[in-house]
């Protein structure tokens, strides 16, 4: 931590006139970038006692080690540079706008004397009855313009509404028929209400006896020969018919049915219900919840059921209730469900067809809430603040650790050895400074020592770009070594930005992971970097050294950041190594088997384990696989037999045979359960 009055100007040095400047940490790295109508003055409220300043403020100049300014003629010419600035350099302390889009909402005003139909977004208010979300804001539109027809309620702004109160004459709509036009007393304000609540109830899916009675006064209509009255109701009838299909039918049958989906991590998790109704979906919701006990799918879903229809009865509760797992208790929980529904009620795991289908996309939407539920919490600057603090008071380091970097290993059974690392500044993903290794210095199942490399050559690549910049040289290693002499390349050859080094190095592991991360360190001289890793199964927090964790609160905002950091690097990882993975699949002895399908391939390689087992097997035994004829057999063999990759090796002193020990190329993915790691099967399944 810098003192900032280490790096202040001297009095005088700063010109009084517009201009721009840039914080730099001590890396010469941009941290903040702003403008001023006055340098001088603006520059001089950064450099006041610290217990003065807001702690974002006095955190940024305490990371800070200089400041430089331009000068500029006007604040225009300022403001147009702070911008070039900022999208140069991503200052992390800079505030950063990002898309804060929302679904749009169907709202009417019930809270108001003459309730208003719009679009609105954003949190809802009390007293407003919602419709959707719908995925454009046009669509609602359309939808309202058409159902003004029958219902019309007002859509104008407050405005406009006292505008034409006050001299007496509607808008355009309500010249049109498309308004009451309450503003200038055709209508009362209960009039007006009435007309808001039959539009309310039209759009809650109570269609059937509008349309049955338009019908009615259109038949009564033309009997009496009120033609032009009829062919009004007769459009009335279409507008609401062409308003109906654009909530598309999603279930045939007319199903009345509620699905739950549920996405999770170790921490949290998200859960989306959506209402159909006659078929088609007449409402959503959903919520996010801190997991602050050991509790499953199964489980969170018996929660929710609970949580939906303790309190509803009669048609609240659906005819079926179509769920991701089906809790321990079910046959119990729908006998509940049926007493408070007073029928029979069915609660069971859709297998096929459409309800399947849209299980899948209320999934996708409980995946996105959790998403977006991390996003904001991660977004939020106190929320991180005191993540960093918690942080760096458990780790007991001596400031807050703004920039965190996370290694993970992930392969398949010892093939496709990856790493990633991943960059956390300030408590938000940097994702163009990631990073992925392919590791090729060994071969086998081996995380401590694949750790112990990939850390090596990240620092390794740090001091070659101090070694460009003069700020370090092979002298300040150990003794008698030279931590620079044959680095090993990284696995595209591109040159890579490590010349920022981090305060805290995560690994994904226990005990022996942060050690061999801390012993790479320390052969490479690097003493200023902290070291710990988290361990999955209990979320514990293992030092260097130590012989004991150091257990978080379950609560902790420092707890879920190290989760998401390592979950990010387990992602990161796992997306490489199937990327590899796919690669190599592609080319495998059994795709070129004539006649043997993905699943027999699939059901090969999880008989014998590996393609280098099935080659050593004999027809017989290859014959013992489900499915697998002898003809099919003798043909496996035989394409084996033909794609051994070289001949073998033979001892020049004894003439006996070498068996070729190197794995061959692996074919198709095993099914479930059969990972290589426990990270990778949590990922894979």
């Amino acid at each position: 931590m810098a003192d900032p009055s280490s790096y202040r100007p001297a009095p005088g040095q700063i010109p009084d006139s517009p201009g721009v400047y840039r914080f730099r940490d001590e890396h010469r790295r941009v941290i903040y970038v702003g403008k001023a109508k006055s340098l001088r003055q603006r520059l001089a409220s950064y450099f006041q006692d610290l217990a003065g300043l807001h702690p974002r403020t006095a955190t940024m100049v305490t990371t800070a080690a200089s400041v430089e300014w331009t000068v500029v003629s006007t604040e225009v010419e300022a403001l147009q540079l702070e911008y070039s600035w900022i999208k140069e350099y991503d200052p992390r302390f800079n505030v950063k706008y990002r898309d804060d889009k929302s679904y749009p909402s169907l709202a009417v005003t019930m809270n108001e004397e003459y309730p208003r139909v719009q679009v609105m977004r954003g949190p809802k208010r009390k007293g407003v009855r919602y419709f959707g979300p719908y995925g454009h804001a046009w669509a609602i539109r359309e939808t309202v313009d058409l159902m003004l027809r029958v219902f019309p309620v007002r859509t104008c702004s407050a405005g406009v509404f006292k505008r034409s109160a006050q001299i007496g004459r509607p808008c355009l709509l309500g010249y049109i028929g498309k308004c009451s036009a309450p503003c200038v007393g055709r209508v009362t304000p209960d009039e007006h209400r009435e007309l808001a609540e039959d539009f309310c109830d039209f759009m809650a899916g109570r269609t059937g006896t509008y349309l049955s009675r338009l019908e009615r006064q259109m038949h009564e209509a033309a009997e009496e020969m009120e033609y032009e009255k009829a062919a009004r109701l007769r459009d009335d009838i279409g507008a609401l018919r062409r308003a109906m299909e654009k909530n598309a039918v999603v279930l045939a049958d007319a199903t009345d049915a509620d699905l739950i989906a549920v996405a999770e991590d170790e921490l949290e998790a998200a859960v989306q219900i959506f209402h159909v109704r006659g078929g088609r979906v007449r409402g959503q919701r959903g919520w996010v919840t801190d997991k602050v006990e050991a509790v499953d799918t199964a489980g969170l879903v018996e929660h929710a059921l609970q949580q939906l229809y303790g309190e509803e009865s009669g048609e609240a509760v659906p005819k079926e209730v179509l769920v991701p797992a089906l809790p321990e208790d079910a046959p119990a929980l729908a006998d509940w469900l049926a007493e408070r529904r007073g029928s029979l009620v069915s609660l069971r795991i859709p297998q096929r067809g459409d309800k399947k289908a849209l299980m899948e996309t209320v999934h996708r939407n409980a995946q996105q809430s959790l998403a977006l539920h991390k996003t904001k919490r991660a977004s939020d600057l106190t929320t991180r603040s005191r993540a960093l603090e918690e942080i760096a008071e458990a780790l007991e380091l001596d400031s807050a650790p703004l920039r965190i970097e996370c290694f993970d290993i992930s392969h398949l059974q010892g093939d496709d050895v990856v790493a990633s690392m991943v960059v956390f500044e300030d408590g938000l993903a940097r994702k163009s400074e990631y990073r992925r290794f392919a590791i090729k210095s060994f071969e086998g199942q081996d995380d401590v020592r694949s750790m112990h490399e990939v850390v090596s050559r990240r620092f390794r690549r740090y001091l070659q770009e101090k070694l460009k910049t003069g700020e370090w040289s092979p002298e300040d290693g150990e003794e008698g070594e030279n931590p620079l002499e044959n680095p090993l390349a990284e696995d595209d050859g591109r040159p890579k930005r490590f010349a920022y080094p981090p305060q805290l190095v995560v690994v994904d592991g226990g005990q022996p992971q942060v050690a061999a991360a801390q012993r790479a360190l320390d052969e490479l001289g690097i003493d200023d970097v902290a070291v710990c890793g988290l361990a999955k199964r209990l979320e514990e927090v293992w030092l260097p050294g130590e012989d004991d964790p150091v257990v978080l609160p379950r609560t902790s905002e420092g707890l879920y950041l190290l989760q998401r950091v390592r979950d990010e690097a387990h992602r990161f990882a796992i997306q490489y190594q199937r990327n590899k993975r796919g690669k190599r699949l592609k080319a495998g002895p059994l795709d070129e088997v004539p006649g043997l399908g993905e699943s027999r391939r699939q059901a090969l390689v999880k008989h014998f384990g590996s393609v280098k087992k099935l080659r050593q097997a004999t027809i017989d035994q290859i014959c013992e696989v489900p499915g697998i004829g002898r003809k099919t057999a003798e043909t496996v063999a035989a394409a084996l037999a033909r794609s051994v990759p070289a001949g073998p090796a033979v001892n020049t002193a004894t003439g006996e045979i070498i068996e070729d020990e190197t794995p061959p190329p692996r074919v198709g993915a095993p099914p479930s359960g059969s990972w290589g790691t426990s990270s990778e099967r949590g990922t894979e399944q």
